[in-house]
């Protein structure tokens, strides 16, 4: 027998994947402040009593949320050249959590065991231990990536200036800092008032000093190993 058609009314039936859709758009639009059950339904025009068929509550969409996002970040190749892989993971996470400004503070404050968080991690754990990283300098190593991947994220997207004010902040603020009193910093202060330095902070810095540092601790745990 033919399939009936939907009425001309009729909405498509709602389901988990729908209402984490609604809730990443909101969450992205007005900061995860702005997320609330009652929102929630207003946005996807649904009595809010029925989200709780697809969801526990908000902390279940907050954990839901974290997986969508986690899922969004390039997982590092396992058995290839683990820094490059590394080095791709910290760029595609800092522009996975650039997108989704609300998202970094969830990473660092939840227990996150969704199915995307796992792969995420497992293919992370799985790269450092296929380069010859023990499975506690392995746990080590990906904790500090992802410390730094975080704390740069979000020193970023909360630094109270925008680039192209730094030099006349730093001249404005000048009076502050004697040179006979902060010597280095007046010092570091007239280079960017010159132009002489940009005062731009890279990620790719602290992640190099990162990867040599880990790699120098590799390197000795496969020479103990050897010897």
């Amino acid at each position: 027998m033919p399939k009936k058609s939907r009425g001309k009314g009729t909405r498509p039936p709602l389901t988990r994947a729908k209402v984490l859709a609604a809730a990443l758009r909101m969450a992205d639009k007005g900061g995860i402040e702005s997320l609330s059950m009652r929102n929630l339904a207003q946005a996807l025009k649904v009595e809010a009593m029925s989200l709780y068929n697809h969801v526990e509550g908000k902390e279940d969409i907050l954990d839901g949320l974290v997986d969508l996002v986690a899922g969004e970040i390039d997982l590092p190749r396992i058995g290839g050249d683990w820094r490059e892989a590394m080095r791709q993971r910290a760029h595609s996470a800092h522009a996975v959590l650039n997108r989704h400004p609300w998202a970094t503070m969830l990473f660092v404050s939840r227990v996150n065991v969704g199915p995307n968080m796992l792969r995420y991690v497992d293919a992370t754990i799985g790269c450092l231990r296929q380069a010859g990283f023990p499975y506690p300098m392995a746990d080590h190593a990906w904790n500090a990536l992802d410390a730094y991947i975080y704390g740069f994220t979000l020193q970023k997207r909360n630094f109270p200036l925008h680039p192209s004010e730094y030099a006349a902040a730093a001249k404005a603020f000048l009076h502050l800092i004697p040179v006979e009193q902060f010597p280095y910093l007046n010092g570091m202060s007239q280079e960017v008032i010159a132009g002489r330095h940009d005062g731009l902070h890279q990620l790719e810095l602290g992640l190099e000093l990162l990867l040599d540092g880990l790699e120098r601790m590799r390197r000795a745990s496969r020479d103990l190993r050897l010897g």
